[in-house]
């Protein structure tokens, strides 16, 4: 951050900056053109480029996240996901929707005997068939994408 004008001299950027602090302390009903002054005339030393910040970043430790042999797991291993199978999809009017009732059939767009789709927060990961365990119904995986190819397919 360079400093292009005079000492004591405020830029446009921290008038800005200045207005957006009045407006908030305005709208909380304790602003005074002292808080405001206050604002313009802080310790300029006490900021930190971004480029010092994110190359004094390299040398911190990177947490749980990272280990000498690769990331380490073990803290998203308990987060939830959405597991969800899907038979097959098709596209219809609203006027068709409203008509549905007890009864209608609705056509998809699978053959029967083809794959479910196994999808995970709504990424597909897996194919699968529907098989039944203990009167429950579940899915057996056929084929699991592999994780390189979900990156690809978020390209």
């Amino acid at each position: 951050m360079a400093d292009d004008g005079k000492p004591g001299e405020v830029t446009p950027e921290e008038q800005a900056l200045a207005d957006e602090w009045a407006a908030a302390l305005e709208e909380a009903g304790d602003a005074s053109q002292d808080d405001i002054d206050a604002l313009l005339t802080q310790d300029q030393s006490a900021r930190v480029p971004m480029e010092e910040f994110s190359s004094s970043a390299n040398n911190v430790d990177d947490g749980p996240f990272q280990s000498v042999d690769g990331p380490n797991l073990d803290v998203i291993l308990d987060i939830p996901v959405t597991i969800s199978m899907e038979v097959g999809n098709t596209d219809i009017t609203i006027r068709n929707l409203l008509q549905l009732n007890q009864g209608s059939v609705v056509e998809l767009d699978r053959l029967a005997g083809e794959p479910l789709d196994v999808k995970v927060n709504g990424t597909l990961v897996a194919h699968g068939e529907v098989v039944v365990v203990n009167e429950k119904f579940g899915i057996r995986l056929t084929d699991v994408i592999s994780p390189s190819e979900r990156i690809k397919k978020l390209r």
